[in-house]
């Protein structure tokens, strides 16, 4: 079943669950909710493409979709630094000390929700119908 227009909602949705978290200063889930964002819509262009979406890296899921389509260097940069927000920002096991809560910045953020806006609208612009 092809579901493309329901990976790219919930990906509008992630990212409006991100840029929120900013502002109410919950940077780890931020970063997290961002990660989740580029995801989903790749996943989403995957699935219009009619392709098989395994996996949870926005990079590699990215390079897929790069082999029928121009995939940018940049965007496979910023979809690289988005999937380093996966598990850290959840996990306080993963950092030497303290929570992840505390371990996240505005500034960082800010720049995760920015990478997650340019792959969202790369995979909208792939599959114009699905643009709200």
């Amino acid at each position: 079943m092809e579901r493309s227009a329901d990976w790219l909602d919930q990906a509008r949705g992630d990212l409006d669950h991100a840029r929120s978290d900013v502002e109410r200063g919950y940077f780890d889930w931020a970063c997290f909710s961002a990660q989740q964002s580029a995801e989903k819509a790749v996943k989403a262009v995957l699935q219009w493409m009619g392709a098989e979406a395994w996996g949870r890296s926005a990079a590699d899921l990215l390079a897929e979709v790069g082999q029928a389509h121009g995939v940018s260097d940049d965007l496979i940069d910023a979809a690289l630094e988005l999937d380093k927000a996966y598990i850290p920002t959840r996990y306080p096991d993963v950092h030497p000390s303290g929570s992840p809560r505390r371990r996240y910045t505005r500034i960082e953020a800010q720049r995760l929700v920015q990478h997650a806006e340019a792959v969202v609208q790369f995979c909208e612009d792939l599959i114009p119908t699905l643009s709200p």
